[in-house]
């Protein structure tokens, strides 16, 4: 018979996308299997993968697998998976994500320390550098730059426990009954920002996230996608766009707007000078071409907020020297029974 302690610990359901992802794959799943504190349940949906990364999770032992036959892409592939999770709580792990042994353990520990905090991110750490952060949270900055917090600063450097913008997904956890209560991942996103999206709708809705100083992986960051690819210049231009628009109250939008303009600018030059001109162009054009359904949610977004565009004015990063610097900034924890009116 399990323990009261066993018994009353929440549900983990770790989730994990699939595309090509050749031995990381095995190695995501053999860190798994070394947690101190097991998985209740590990999902690997597989996006059609042409190689033989699958043939890891069919060899490991209670690991379900969703097969989709194609790709979905990261945000609708994870929405299929969580529609087959039994968890009380979601942590999704990309392929080239390693947790520590104790990751889970943290995990655990840190829902029983914040009950009233509904997502968390892990301390991302460099896996070809250990020495190196790869990420303490998502960052949203006025200009409408998206950002990984205290990228490239020294391990040692990690920040303590505090308030993010949003937990990025390569290894974050979500209470389940909110992450569909949010209706999951945007999937026109495809992939790249549908984490911050959904961080930013957990905002608006009056939840919060906190990033953890000891939930750890070692990440290898787009090892599959490529950093500076086309491919992530397009998905990662053209949904930032979208993810600011949907989601940002008007005195924001407004506010907000100069220093978007400054940021696309600098970011075309720099794309230019990289030989990415093309693919950011395409960025833009289709995510104009694209807004009027992201328009029709953003009335819903924004008729729904529960709080107000001060707080979330306060949320977003506007400091130019914390966007070069890669600043996490991570927020004070408030009081779990703050509230908050919506006045504007």
């Amino acid at each position: 018979m399990k323990s009261a302690a066993v018994q009353s610990r929440p549900a983990i359901s770790v989730i994990i996308v699939n595309f090509n992802a050749g031995a990381r794959l095995r190695k995501c799943l053999d860190a798994l299997a070394a947690q101190n504190r097991r998985a209740d349940e590990v999902i690997v949906i597989d996006n059609g993968s042409s190689d033989d990364s699958l043939n890891a999770a069919r060899n490991e032992p209670g690991v379900k697998i969703i097969e989709a036959g194609e790709n979905l892409g990261f945000a609708a592939a994870n929405n299929r998976a969580v529609r087959q999770a039994t968890g009380d709580w979601l942590a999704f792990l990309n392929p080239d994500a390693y947790p520590f042994v104790n990751w889970l353990e943290e995990i655990d520990a840190a829902i029983e320390r914040y009950p009233h905090v509904d997502a968390f991110g892990s301390l991302q750490i460099d896996a070809k550098y250990p020495d190196r952060l790869d990420g303490a949270g998502d960052v949203f900055h006025g200009s409408g730059a998206l950002y990984r917090g205290h990228y490239g600063w020294p391990t040692d450097d990690a920040p303590p426990d505090g308030e993010c913008f949003s937990p990025c997904a390569a290894a974050a956890v979500y209470r389940k009954s909110v992450f569909e209560s949010l209706a999951g991942f945007e999937e026109s996103f495809f992939c790249y920002c549908e984490d911050v999206d959904l961080g930013y709708r957990l905002r608006l809705a009056g939840g919060r996230a906190v990033q953890l100083r000891d939930a750890r992986v070692l990440h290898e960051g787009s090892a599959i996608t490529r950093r500076h690819s086309d491919f992530s210049i397009y998905h990662g231009h053209r949904n930032r766009i979208w993810t600011f628009v949907r989601n940002t109250p008007a005195p924001v939008l407004f506010a907000a707007v100069p220093y978007n303009i400054i940021f696309s600018t600098i970011a075309a030059a720099r794309c230019i000078m990289s030989g990415n001109a093309v693919a950011y162009l395409c960025a833009l054009k289709d995510a104009i071409v694209g807004l009027r359904p992201h328009l029709k949610a953003r009335r819903q977004i924004q008729a729904n907020r529960a709080v107000s565009a001060r707080s979330i004015f306060s949320a977003l990063t506007w400091s130019p020297l914390s966007l070069l610097r890669r600043r996490a900034g991570l927020r004070h924890l408030p009081s779990p029974d703050a509230t908050e009116r919506v006045d504007d």
